[in-house]
């Protein structure tokens, strides 16, 4: 062995595994994490780093909540999966505990976002052939430019970033799109075989990207003059992110379909769910959809505790507050690479100029000083702590940010 594989780090080794054996798929930033508590996280080297990905906000929650993880491992101990040949018991509960804290009427459970939103679709255009009456086979669904829903075939297909569609073609047919924030091309765009409008209350993947203020209101009234259905993506805006427990509130409206997923469970396992009124969810009889692992115990386990710390432990007002504060100290910081800071509660982005070099490497920056965020998009960083943040952490975060962009 040379000396050079003498003194190689746990991290070195680990990556070149990595490299080695996995799809090249991600293009994470070179630091290797092995424990989470909190609002940190540790590398294998013992460092330790304020995490501001929040897993794509799948710990709204924290690290390891204590709670959660007391549900998880009882459930484990008990039974983790029946599939949905049988009954368990915490099934019921989830869905009773699920819609009285969102106003649903109806719960479809499933894994993944993607699942949710391949859900909606199917339930979207069943519901138009048998219900709105649109000729078999002629649905179609609207959808806003640079969306972001997920990874399937059928979700890519009506991406508008080629790098998420280039090459996975040909792609399912019966979707439209229009642009994001402009209620007036989506009353254009609705015809008679409109089953559907999906659209993400705030873009996340696109960069935190705010609609003008009464678009959501407005979409909800065009969705009910022409009797098409509302779908709501809230799987990264949802559960808290925006400072609200589903950022529909902030315009005061309510999806026909509400999409949620990520901090559904905390973090701790794959957990979704497709919320809806009851005339919409009705179109579903047994054998027409389904999932093995949709409902499990385990996960409806996991979910409840989830649903109950956030709200319990006040996380969702947390983000409120904390979050105004860290964007007003963000929006402070005087320096020329920043192009624009914005963002609702604890989803925020700091947007950098095209000529700044991109923001890959404030990011590599930002890890050297113990804080982790992520690029989108090249030029867009997202903020997007636990919505336990205090005001210190929130300080500390806006100070780095700082010293690394001036």
């Amino acid at each position: 062995m040379n000396d050079i594989a003498l003194h190689r780090s746990p991290t070195a080794d680990l990556i070149a595994l990595e490299a080695l054996y996995g799809a090249k798929n991600y293009k994470p930033l070179d630091v290797v994490l092995t424990r989470g508590q909190g609002v940190h996280v540790w590398d294998v080297e013992g460092n330790r780093y304020l995490d501001c990905l929040s897993a794509y906000s799948a710990v709204n929650q924290g690290h390891c909540h204590p709670k959660i993880l007391e549900a998880m491992v009882a459930q484990a101990g008990r039974l983790t999966l029946t599939s949905r040949a049988f009954r368990n018991d915490q099934l019921a509960p989830f869905y009773e505990e699920l819609c009285a804290l969102t106003g649903s009427h109806k719960v479809l459970p499933m894994n993944s976002g993607a699942e949710a939103v391949e859900s909606a679709i199917k339930v979207a255009r069943k519901w138009g052939y048998e219900v709105k009456g649109v000729p078999e086979g002629q649905a179609e669904i609207i959808v806003a430019a640079d969306n972001f829903h997920g990874r399937t075939v059928a979700i890519v297909g009506f991406s508008t970033d080629p790098q998420s569609r280039g090459g996975f073609g040909p792609f399912a047919p019966g979707f439209k799109v229009v642009p994001y924030g402009d209620a007036a091309a989506l009353e254009a765009a609705i015809g008679p075989n409109t089953v559907a409008f999906l659209v993400e209350p705030i873009q996340g993947e696109a960069g935190v990207i705010i609609p003008p203020a009464g678009y959501l209101k407005r979409a909800r009234e065009l969705c009910t003059e022409h009797d098409v259905i509302l779908i709501l993506d809230e799987i990264q805006t949802g559960l808290g992110r925006t400072g609200k427990l589903l950022a529909e509130e902030h315009e005061g409206v309510e999806a026909d379909l509400t999409l949620i997923g990520k901090a559904l469970s905390g973090g701790f396992y794959p957990v979704s769910a497709v919320l809806s009124n009851s005339e919409v969810m009705s179109v579903l009889h047994p054998g027409e959809h389904g999932s093995t692992f949709g409902g499990n115990p385990l996960a409806c386990a996991v979910a409840r505790a989830a649903l109950r710390v956030l709200v319990e432990e006040g996380m969702i007002e947390n983000a409120a507050r904390v979050g105004d504060r860290l964007q007003a100290s963000l929006a402070s910081i005087r320096a020329d690479s920043v192009k624009d800071v914005r963002g609702r509660g604890l989803m925020l982005a700091v947007e950098l100029h095209a000529e700044a070099g991109g923001a890959r490497r404030v990011c590599e920056a930002l890890q050297a000083r113990g804080l982790l965020a992520k690029e989108t998009h090249e030029h867009t960083i997202r903020i997007a702590p636990p919505l336990i943040l205090t005001d210190a952490q929130a300080d500390w975060i806006a100070e780095q940010f700082a010293a690394v962009l001036r």
